[in-house]
């Protein structure tokens, strides 16, 4: 098993652990397997609030919380490293359990626990990219857990979208002159790919952008690793080889989802905040999906210095409009049955 870590406690001024507050770290048992979580909160009386990570395999727990540690203000913040993913990741996992339906099952005993432990009958959801479709997925299925679904890096129809992003690509080698990029993309040619040929687009499109090449994204993880007391360093590459066996076992059938079909209505508050310069899902195909959900409300917020991760281009901002936009929209009722604790 993974080192678990540690996570430093909510403190006064005084040094004294804050009445009220939440730091812990656990592997839960979840779907039959060790799972990693984290909850953190300065509050268990603020709303809680469920990270979902990207990829499929992407662990973005050490991101979230290097450029995301305020929202613990407002929200009561749980992390997971899903299943086979970061300090989730056992090379025994049986490939045929990484598929959809198990990671909503998955979810939903984290949904349950969190309820339990928490004493919420609901709680909220934050979906990056992958998670942004399981976000979804979870939620048309048991709406009456969910108070609100916050998505970002929004997939909606994901076969249009990773056509897109290889169209763009292509045309972003040949706009750039970058020879090399331009016939390693018409070598594998237009969606659907493999998970070898997705990762070779993506490393490509990355190079491309030159804002997020490939060097910068490992930096910005390594940074978030080395200032954490929850993962060490030496995690990164078990890390990666979470991100690959994930991927490998997953992309053919999460690459076939449409949202547009699967989800077409939710029955919660939805809020998409989308970076203006996504390109890895083009934010037409974010915005097509949002017009065309039906909720009983929806709020939409751009951020036009961001790419794929606004809350690692723009962290304030994204603070900002999650207490400006989502927080109010969750009922400010304190827990009733409240098992929680804290930590160092």
């Amino acid at each position: 098993m993974t080192r678990l870590g540690k996570t430093p406690p909510f403190r006064t001024l005084r040094g004294e652990i804050l009445a009220g507050s939440i730091a812990v770290v656990d592997y839960r048992q979840i779907g039959g397997l060790d799972q990693w979580t984290m909850i953190r909160g300065e509050s268990v009386a603020n709303p809680a609030l469920i990270m979902l990570h990207g990829g499929p395999g992407l662990s973005e727990t050490s991101l979230f919380r290097y450029f995301n540690a305020p929202l613990e203000r407002s929200f009561t913040v749980v992390y997971w490293d899903q299943r086979g993913v970061g300090k989730s990741y056992r090379p025994d996992i049986p490939p045929s359990s990484m598929n959809v339906n198990q990671f909503i099952s998955d979810l939903d005993e984290l949904v349950d626990a969190t309820r339990e432990r928490l004493g919420r009958e609901k709680v909220a959801i934050f979906g990056h990219s992958w998670g942004s479709v399981l976000g979804p997925l979870y939620a048309v299925r048991f709406p009456e857990k969910i108070e609100a679904y916050v998505g970002s890096g929004q997939i909606g129809d994901w076969p249009a979208a990773e056509r897109a992003t290889y169209a763009f690509a292509l045309a972003e080698a040949k706009r750039l002159g970058k020879a090399r990029s331009q016939r390693r993309l018409e070598a594998i040619g237009p969606p659907p790919h493999t998970a070898e040929e997705l990762w070779t687009q993506r490393t490509e499109l990355s190079r491309l952008e030159g804002r997020m090449r490939p060097r910068e994204l490992w930096n910005n993880f390594a940074r978030a690793v080395l200032s954490s007391r929850e993962y060490s360093i030496l995690e990164l590459r078990a890390g990666l080889r979470g991100f690959r066996f994930s991927l490998d076992a997953m992309w053919s059938e999460v690459s076939k989802l449409n949202l547009l079909e699967l989800v077409p209505a939710l029955k919660m508050p939805v809020f998409l905040l989308l970076g203006r310069n996504d390109h890895w899902v083009l934010p037409e195909y974010s915005l097509a999906y949002f017009e065309a959900l039906t909720a009983p409300s929806k709020e939409l917020a751009w951020f036009e210095r961001s790419g794929h991760e606004p809350f690692v281009d723009e962290p304030d901002k994204f603070h900002a409009e999650m207490a400006r936009l989502v927080r109010p929209a969750l009922a400010p009722h304190p827990p009733t049955r409240p098992q929680a604790g804290c930590s160092g």
